[in-house]
């Protein structure tokens, strides 16, 4: 069956979920964005739609609608909707009745997608899987932040400090802006926390912030599983890769940009479980970080996407597309793929990310995966004109530059 992907947003996740279509299946996919960016830019296995004020919800859907209409009209194929932030994915499913009489929407029902969006509700459904641990948390609730005597909740000694502080649930926060806003917060006294929740309040955030207990050690004890359940509810697709560096910019604070992909059944099992419980359809993406002082994984959080380093399962074995499309697609559910190949997945430079690798074994095995090739989405040899070649370079100068700003030398927490 015939089909035309159109991916909302332009970042490197986009990017990459164009590339692993065209890879697959040599379509050209449609990339919805309000501006240029610089990963999709002058792209030949894509084709960018200018939409102004595509960060408004409703903007957003009548101009998807739009869009669909006129593609109809020229005899366009069947329309696969996909996405890769927590923003848009809400507005999928928030407006699926509209979008689905034009468009295939790849997104998770909208039950649980607010359910395990929160990351709360996301802490009572993994108490219910044998193993599964998540970290002690307070989940302070902003709703009543408007009432002159609002007070926040204290922190409670299981929790303590430091700690780590975000959004529970990401969509309640990804378009809001203000003066000191970063994706996550350490947090290292009271005062700290204090003054974090003054600038929210004051910011107008009215959702529910978690402020959780700090598990030790830095970005190379933090893994990834992606996964994919079909239409009949099996996870068909699980991924695993284990982290070496995260982006410490505070707009894209905790986003992996190198990982060594391996498969892990254990985690496999505990991520299949909470799946299957919650009655999820889609991909999904877990963050989870292992205790360096007793070996134990701790379960973060689950995206209700494919994560913007879906790339990873390329490497590892399985291109995530081709499960989407035997599924929504051509209706046909893939075999269950738990791919066991081991790569490099970076889009840093190999001498940023060994000063940045501070375990020698891990260094050594940077260095032989270097050497049989490491993978990124953007150095694709189907799109590598001087100009894409050029990009990528920029790109890559830009993260060094980003490093020794934000993050000059590893330390022990990552922050």
């Amino acid at each position: 069956m015939a089909f035309l992907p159109v991916i909302l947003g332009g970042d490197v996740g986009a990017y990459a979920i164009a590339r692993e279509f065209n890879d697959a299946y040599r379509v050209k996919p449609l990339c919805v964005t309000s501006y240029d960016p610089l990963a999709i830019r002058d792209s030949a296995i894509l084709t960018r739609v200018p939409l102004a004020q595509a960060d408004d919800a409703g903007m957003l859907v009548a101009g998807l609608i739009r869009l669909a209409e006129k593609l109809e009209s020229q005899g366009a194929p069947q329309l696969l909707l996909v996405a890769n932030t927590d923003w848009r994915i809400q507005v999928m499913v928030d407006h699926r009745e509209e979008l689905e009489k034009h468009y295939l929407v790849a997104a998770p029902p909208k039950r649980v997608v607010d359910r395990v969006s929160d990351k709360q509700e996301f802490a009572r459904i993994a108490a219910t899987v044998p193993g599964m641990l998540t970290p002690s948390t307070l989940y302070q609730d902003f709703s009543g932040a408007d009432e002159p005597d609002w007070t926040p909740e204290p922190v409670p000694p299981e929790v303590g400090f430091p700690l780590v502080a975000k959004p529970a649930t990401s969509s309640d926060y990804e378009t809001l802006v203000f003066p000191g806003r970063k994706k996550v917060y350490y947090i290292q006294n009271q005062t700290k926390l204090n003054e974090l929740w003054r600038m929210l309040r004051t910011a107008g955030f009215r959702g529910v912030f978690a402020a959780q207990r700090l598990i030790p050690g830095d970005d190379e004890y933090m893994h990834s599983i992606t996964a994919y359940v079909d239409s009949t509810g099996a996870a068909t697709m699980l991924c695993h890769a284990h982290v070496l560096l995260e982006e410490h910019q505070p707009a894209t604070l905790g986003n992996p940009c190198a990982m060594v992909t391996s498969p892990d059944k254990k985690l496999f099992a505990q991520a299949s479980a909470f799946l299957e419980k919650t009655g999820y359809r889609g991909f999904a993406n877990f963050d989870v970080k292992q205790d360096p002082r007793d070996g134990r994984f701790y379960f973060f959080e689950v995206n209700p996407r494919i994560g913007r380093n879906s790339f990873y399962c390329v490497g590892a074995g399985v291109n995530p597309m081709r499960m989407l499309v035997s599924d929504l697609v051509e209706h046909q559910p893939m075999a269950r793929h738990q791919p066991e190949a081991r790569c490099l997945y970076s889009i840093v430079p190999e001498r940023l990310l060994l000063r940045y690798t501070t375990d020698p074994a891990e260094k050594a095995e940077v260095k032989r995966l270097c050497r049989t090739g490491a993978i990124n989405p953007l150095d694709n040899p189907r799109d590598a004109s001087l100009r894409r070649r050029a990009y990528l370079t920029a790109g890559k100068l830009s993260q060094v530059r980003k490093f020794l700003k934000y993050y000059p030398h590893p330390t022990k927490s990552s922050f």
